[in-house]
């Protein structure tokens, strides 16, 4: 494995700016990675991904597996080659889809039924090493449990345990010396067992640490309570990462706890059903309001949807179902967000983002 190491070039608090290295290419961070579920972005293409600034795409080993299968995208060189992205890729193990399938899980693996056709297949940490590395993302993902919140102790302590066990199995398999593996911590909101696991998943060893099992059904208070009882146990100089979190407040309260990097749906999402993210909060294009504005989604975005549409003209292709619509709105709430991270690691590096903070928090608090 290749150990991503992330030199910090400015802090303020917990907060930090950084530079992280892997096998193929560097990222900077505090770092948004917009997900290509399928292999892409849903409505965007490679071409759209440099041009927004992403630094790497996600993909789901679960969806990947199933269709086109793990063994074509070897065939093609990896998934970057092909979906003819030039920058750097993660693949998640497919934890958090087989746990919203509702699988039958024991404590050798889990056994889950295909979307596509119905049929039954099995996942252990072996297998989704395997599969991740035929895949041949830059950075792949134990197999971890990942629960529903609230959630009783028992079940807590049981996803903590099968995920530690598992983690022990994916490090034993992995064999790419230029793929890096990261390990998962888990714990609910639950702040002994947050830094338990936090602890058991370095002392097993992997090159960055990532935090899950959260935004399932927890609020914000107790999704930031269960960050900071475990972000001081993770390396200083190895990346962290949340995963599935992409709303701006919450990824403003993460990076004031020390997290470097994020991935979330939310932004294309919400897009494909006409909401726009803004400096002034959400904006729903389909409000009446906004039939005869000329102003721009936000005037303080760089995006090219921003430089070139209206509100006006945005709002009627949403009212009318234009498909075009998505795009542009998907569009914008990448780019968007790929723009606040910068302007998160340039507060921190002039000294500002406390203040920087406190008015994301009061527009998305």
């Amino acid at each position: 494995m290749f150990r991503v190491n992330l030199d910090t070039s400015a802090s303020e608090g917990s907060a930090r700016s950084a530079t992280a290295t892997t096998h193929r290419g560097t990222y900077s961070t505090p770092c948004f990675m917009p997900v290509g579920t399928r292999g892409a972005i849903k409505y965007l293409s490679a071409r759209d991904y440099a041009e927004l600034g992403a630094q790497i795409v996600l993909g789901n080993t679960y969806h990947l597996m199933l269709r086109p299968g793990a063994e074509v995208i070897e065939q093609f060189g990896g998934l970057g080659a092909f979906a003819a992205w030039e920058g750097l890729t993660l693949t998640d193990s497919g934890g958090f889809q087989v746990f919203s399938l509702d699988p039958k899980v024991d404590d050798d693996g889990v056994t889950f039924k295909s979307t596509y056709d119905g049929s039954y297949h099995r996942f252990t940490p072996e297998i989704a090493v395997g599969v991740q590395q035929k895949i041949g993302a830059d950075i792949q993902m134990v197999l971890d449990v990942c629960t529903s919140l609230p959630a009783e102790p028992h079940v807590v302590r049981l996803a903590l345990e099968r995920t530690h066990a598992w983690a022990i199995r994916a490090r034993a398999a992995h064999t790419r010396t230029d793929q890096s593996l990261f390990g998962i911590v888990q714990g609910g909101t639950d702040a002994a067992m947050r830094a338990e696991s936090a602890r058991r998943t370095v002392d097993v060893g992997f090159d960055g640490y990532a935090i899950g099992g959260l935004s399932v059904g927890e609020s914000r208070a107790e999704m930031v309570d269960a960050i900071g009882a475990c972000i001081d146990e993770l390396p200083k100089d190895q990346p962290r990462y949340l995963m599935g979190v992409g709303d701006p407040a919450s990824l403003v309260e993460a990076v004031a706890l020390g997290v470097d990097q994020f991935d979330c749906v939310l932004q294309t999402r919400v897009g494909r059903h006409g909401t726009a993210l803004t400096s002034e909060g959400k904006v729903h294009m389909k409000n009446a309001q906004h039939t005869l504005s000329e102003e721009p989604l936000d005037a303080l975005c760089q995006c090219w949807v921003c430089k070139t549409h209206t509100r006006g003209y945005l709002r009627h292709l949403t009212q009318v179902g234009e498909p075009s619509a998505a795009r542009l709105l998907s569009l914008h709430n990448v780019a968007w967000t790929i723009q606040l991270m910068n302007s998160m690691k340039l507060a921190i590096e002039a000294g500002t983002f406390s203040e920087f903070r406190r008015q994301t928090l009061e527009v998305w608090g």
